[in-house]
């Protein structure tokens, strides 16, 4: 029963890193689109946006 926890939670782990690795890779991209219609004020809340995923 144990060797079924930690699976689940192994599995729960990657989903989550997925998940981060999802965001950032998103995030990156609206920053590359803000960037080149030179908005200001979008770029400032992604930024602030990236600083809080970390």
């Amino acid at each position: 029963m144990f060797a079924i926890h930690k699976n689940r939670r192994e599995a729960l782990a990657q989903a989550a890193q997925l998940h981060r690795m999802n965001l950032r890779k998103n995030l990156e991209r609206r920053m590359e689109v803000a960037k080149a219609r030179g908005d200001e004020h979008l770029l400032r809340l992604l930024q602030a946006e990236a600083d809080y995923l970390g």
